[in-house]
Formats: structure tokens, C-alpha cells, sequence
């Protein structure tokens, strides 16, 4: 049996379907978070907290502590870890520091879904990302990621990820779901990473050139409404969710000037200097490359038998730039 959620806040997903799960305290499926201060962790809690207070307790334990090893996975249904590092500056990096995180990123995923597994958790989701396909095309190029596509990282960043996504995969069983996820660029308020860069930008610059590319990125309850769907299902495999509609970078920065009153012009005579930068050897190229490249993922991978795509891209700019 199926209802319509009556969550409070709902007004915005009121056409999604959602599990009959009974109300009781003792039913809601358990959920621990691996990994404490989490723009996602702490966004996917909030978020199932509005929107689906009857189906999940969502607990955190902060992964930084030692004693994480002493906790107790076995009253969990699930475990969702987002322990990890993240937005790597590749450029000049000691062993050390490489060291660190493939120790963070990959031993850690693996060492904690097999602390869940042998603790009896049914579902272990796992965030992966796509950065495991390497950089994005430059300038120009297209890249269009489909399932065939062999992940093939360029940087330690990127091979830590993809060590893990391999590892805990490797431990799934029919009493062992492994869920792994590996978005595109995330965003929304308060999120980190690329998207603020290019915010701050869209806010200050007159006019910004206007270049056709595209990418994939996905709106944070986007991605929690997908969280939600996946652990009410116990669903496991690999996930490419991304939001309805590919981003453009010109686009992108008018709507999030419009959004905070600042008109920005977008046009064409500039396309020039992007062309030009992008031919420069060196961190000018990669920057330009990094903004105005393409790296998108083929739509049939992120088309599920549930709706998670809640939020279309100009409202999703508008709440991440919204006052409240």
C-alpha cells in the first residue's frame, strides 16, 4: 500500500508516493551516519526529518573519535557514511598527505562497511563520486559519461574514491545491501566546494561570457529525496542520480546573479579570452577548463522507478540563494 506524504513541509512533494511504513517508534528504520559536521550528513538528516519523520531515527557518530569502533552498528537498519576528504588542491602534494587520504577515504569506507556487515546492519550506502571518471573535458570537448564508461581516475583524489567504491561494493551479499552513489557536483545552501566559487563571482562580475557547455549537478534535496527513496527500499547497486536538467556555466551565474539582484550580462564576444586561457599551460588552463568544460552524465543512468528530482534548477538557485 501506498500514500501521499503529509509531512510538514510537503507542499513542494506532495505528488511523490511514498512507503506505508507503520508509525510506531520501534518501525522507523534506524540510520547512523559515519561522519559528524557533514554538509550531507547533516542535510540528510534535517531533510528526512521534515519530510519523513515517520519512516527513519537518524543518529551520528563523529569518526575523528577512536571510540567509533566501540559503538554498537547492530540496532541499525542502515549506515550511511559521508566520512571523508573532499576538494583536493592537487597541484603540489606531499606523500604524506596522499597518504592520508587514501586512509580517510578508502580504508576508512571499507574498515567501517565491514564493521556494519559483521554487526548485522542490512544496508551500508556509501558516497562515491564523479570524480572517479577523471577531469572534465576541456574546453570544447565532450564528455558524456553513460554506464559503459570505465572509471579512470587522474588524480590521487579521485583513485581514493574509486578504491572505496570498489571495496565496499566487494562486501555486499543477500543479507548485505551496498548501496554507492557517485553525484555529480553538489550544491545548495551552505555547501562547499565549486559552487560558491563561481556564486561569489556571478554576484561581483558585470558580464560573464557566455559558453556552451554542460554539466551535471545535483540540488542537495534532490539528493536527500533520493537518500530517502533508496534506504526506505533496502535498494542496492550503483547510482548515478543527478538533477532533471544539465547545467550550463553562463546560465548558472545569471540565475544566481537574478537571484541576489545583481544583474549579470551574458554574452558572446567574450568567448574569446575563455578559448585563450584554456590554451595557457598550467593552472590558468585548469581553471578554465574546470568552468567552462563538459562532463555530464547520459540521462537514462539517472532515470529510476521512483521520483527524486523534486527541485527544478532555477528553483534549486533560488533556495541556495534565498535569505532563509
Amino acid at each position: 500500500m501506498e500514500r501521499v506524504s503529509s509531512s510538514a513541509g510537503s507542499e513542494d512533494y506532495g505528488h511523490l508516493k511514498h512507503f506505508e511504513i507503520d508509525m510506531s517508534e520501534k518501525n522507523k528504520k534506524r540510520v547512523l551516519i559515519t561522519g559528524a559536521g557533514s554538509y550531507i550528513g547533516e542535510s540528510f538528516a534535517a531533510y528526512a526529518g521534515v519530510h519523513y519523520p515517520a519512516n527513519f531515527t537518524v543518529d551520528t557518530v563523529d569518526m575523528q573519535d577512536p571510540g567509533w569502533r566501540r559503538r554498537d552498528f547492530s540496532s541499525y537498519d542502515a549506515v550511511f557514511h559521508v566520512a571523508g576528504i573532499a576538494h583536493a588542491d592537487i597541484g603540489k602534494v606531499e606523500e604524506g598527505t596522499k597518504k592520508k587520504y587514501y586512509a580517510v577515504n578508502t580504508d576508512l569506507a571499507v574498515e567501517t562497511a565491514k564493521k556494519a556487515r559483521a554487526e548485522g546492519v542490512r544496508q551500508f550506502v556509501f558516497m562515491s563520486s564523479i570524480i572517479i571518471y577523471g577531469d572534465s573535458a576541456p574546453y570544447g570537448k565532450r564528455k558524456r559519461i553513460t554506464q559503459d564508461t570505465v572509471p579512470s581516475p587522474a588524480n590521487f583524489y579521485g583513485d581514493s574514491k574509486w578504491q572505496a567504491d570498489q571495496g565496499v561494493r566487494k562486501l555486499a551479499d543477500d543479507k548485505f545491501t551496498v548501496t554507492v552513489l557517485r553525484p555529480p557536483m553538489i550544491y545548495g545552501k551552505g555547501s562547499k566546494g565549486n559552487y560558491p566559487a563561481l556564486a561569489k563571482m556571478a554576484k561581483k562580475l558585470p558580464v560573464f561570457p557566455d559558453v556552451k557547455n554542460e554539466r551535471s549537478m545535483l540540488y542537495i534535496e534532490n539528493l536527500c529525496e533520493f537518500l530517502c527513496q533508496v534506504m526506505l527500499r533496502n535498494a542496492g547497486g550503483v547510482y548515478w542520480p543527478q538533477n532533471a536538467e544539465y547545467s550550463r556555466t553562463s546560465e548558472l551565474v545569471r540565475m544566481i546573479g537574478e537571484a541576489g539582484g545583481h544583474k549579470i550580462y551574458v554574452s558572446r564576444v567574450f568567448t574569446w579570452a575563455v578559448w585563450l586561457a584554456s590554451h595557457i599551460p598550467g593552472k590558468i588552463s585548469s581553471l578554465a577548463n574546470k568552468a567552462f568544460g563538459n562532463m555530464s552524465y547520459d540521462p537514462l543512468m539517472s532515470t529510476y522507478d521512483f521520483p527524486y528530482q523534486v527541485i527544478d534548477l532555477k528553483e534549486s538557485i533560488k533556495r541556495t540563494e534565498g535569505e532563509t
